[in-house]
This record gives structure tokens, C-alpha cells and sequence, in this order.
């Protein structure tokens, strides 16, 4: 008979977007206690940042268990991202392809300076697992979304705090359509229906319009990745 598998205590790279919501999900579904962390770093996309209480707390109330197992919250100001230089995503300019292939919304180092801080208030906080929304399915080409970055990024953050750290990412090998999937198989109707309309992915932060994939301006790639993605959803379950 094998061992129980220890408790996990996760900290989850909480935005406010649809991605990060699914992950916290995931981890309230795997995990004995999860925690979040945002990071405000000047997004122009800032609405993501007010979703995040409203759905901590509706998440909560779709498990009797997730309720019990979901922790505290934190908030962090990197604003130091947008003095390094301007992008799409922290300033009012066009989104649009740069001199080496990637969209201007790349922000470089975003993601590894993030699950850095994650790692430092794990150490904190007693907590072993980090759990990032990123994808190498349907992404931008970011290349701080790859599973190779992001499995390196793992080894050299458990080394730098001495302690093991396990870097989950489970929409890695997703499509946005199997991310719709994922939201209703680990909470129902009900947390796809949370996902439409409780969730922020629009770069250009309109919430003016909901539509059948939810509030957008239905123009930026974030938009228009994420409507492929529900009308994908709905074609398959039709078809399934």
C-alpha cells in the first residue's frame, strides 16, 4: 500500500483573467491551502486587478471545501516593470508585432520576476507549490511562458531559497477551448458562467460590452483569443 501524498500548500499567480481564475480553481480543487498574489505593475488592463476579491470569494462559495481550504490574498506594486520600458501593456500605445517577431504586449521578464516574489513569500509562508496560467498551446510566443523557462525557473528558485518548490502549470499543454473545459469540469456551469462574466482579459480594459465569451472590447488579441477559444468550447461539447 502506498504512502498518503502529503498536504500541498500552494500559492497561485492570482490576476484576475480568465487563466489565472481556472489555476485557482485547479489549486483549491489539488491543494489543502492556497493562497493568492496579484501584482499591480501598471497594466493598462487594470480592471483584472479589481475582479480579483469578487471572484476569490465566489469561487469560495462553489465548494463547501474550497471554502475551507482558500487563504489570504496579497497584493504587490511592481511598477518597476514599466520603468524598464514601455509596452502595449503598460502604455497607450498600438498593439503590434516588434523587430523580432514577438507582439509589443510582451513584457519582458514579467513572469520570472513574478514567480521570484512568489517564491520569496512562499519561503514566508510555508507554502511549496507556485501555480502560474501560462501556456505554450495558445499564447503569444512569450518566451517566459515556455514550459523549458519555466521547468529551469523551478530548479533555480529551490535552489535559491533552499527548500523544494514545485511550479504548476496546469494550462501548459492547453488550448483556450480546453481551458473552458477544464473551468466546467472542476466546478460546473456554474464556474464556467463565473469565468464569462466575473473574469478580465482585455488588453484595452473595456467592460462596457459583454458578449457570449464575456466583457471585451472583442478587438485585441486577448479578445479575440479568448472568443475562439468559447466558441471552440461550445462546437466540441456540441459535437461530443
Amino acid at each position: 500500500m502506498s504512502a498518503p501524498r502529503p498536504a500541498r500548500r500552494a500559492l497561485v499567480l492570482f490576476s484576475g483573467g480568465q487563466d489565472s481564475t481556472t489555476c485557482l480553481a485547479w489549486a483549491l480543487a489539488h491543494c489543502s491551502h492556497v493562497e493568492t498574489i496579484g501584482f499591480d505593475y501598471g497594466q493598462r488592463h487594470r480592471a483584472e486587478l479589481d475582479c480579483r476579491a469578487t471572484l476569490r470569494q465566489r469561487l469560495a462559495g462553489l465548494r463547501p471545501e474550497w471554502a475551507q481550504r482558500m487563504g489570504d490574498d496579497h497584493l504587490l506594486n511592481v511598477d518597476v516593470l514599466g520603468q524598464l520600458g514601455a509596452s502595449a501593456m503598460t502604455s497607450d500605445i498600438a498593439i503590434a508585432l516588434q523587430a523580432d517577431g514577438l507582439p509589443n504586449t510582451f513584457v519582458p521578464g514579467r513572469n520570472l520576476l513574478f514567480f521570484t516574489l512568489a517564491a520569496a513569500l512562499a519561503y514566508r509562508r510555508g507554502l511549496d507549490v507556485l501555480v502560474g496560467g501560462m501556456s505554450q498551446t495558445d499564447y503569444s510566443g512569450y518566451p517566459d511562458c515556455r514550459d523549458n523557462t519555466l521547468k529551469a525557473l523551478q530548479v533555480a528558485l529551490s535552489l535559491g531559497i533552499d527548500r523544494p518548490l514545485t511550479l504548476e502549470t496546469p494550462l501548459m499543454w492547453l488550448d483556450k477551448a480546453d481551458t473552458w473545459e477544464l473551468a466546467r469540469e472542476l466546478g460546473g456551469d456554474a464556474l464556467a458562467e463565473l469565468v464569462r462574466t466575473d473574469t478580465h482579459t482585455c488588453y484595452l480594459n473595456r467592460r462596457d460590452t459583454l458578449h457570449a465569451w464575456g466583457y471585451g472590447c472583442g478587438e485585441c488579441p486577448a479578445c479575440a483569443l479568448r472568443a475562439r477559444g468559447h466558441r471552440d468550447w461550445l462546437a466540441r461539447r456540441q459535437a461530443g
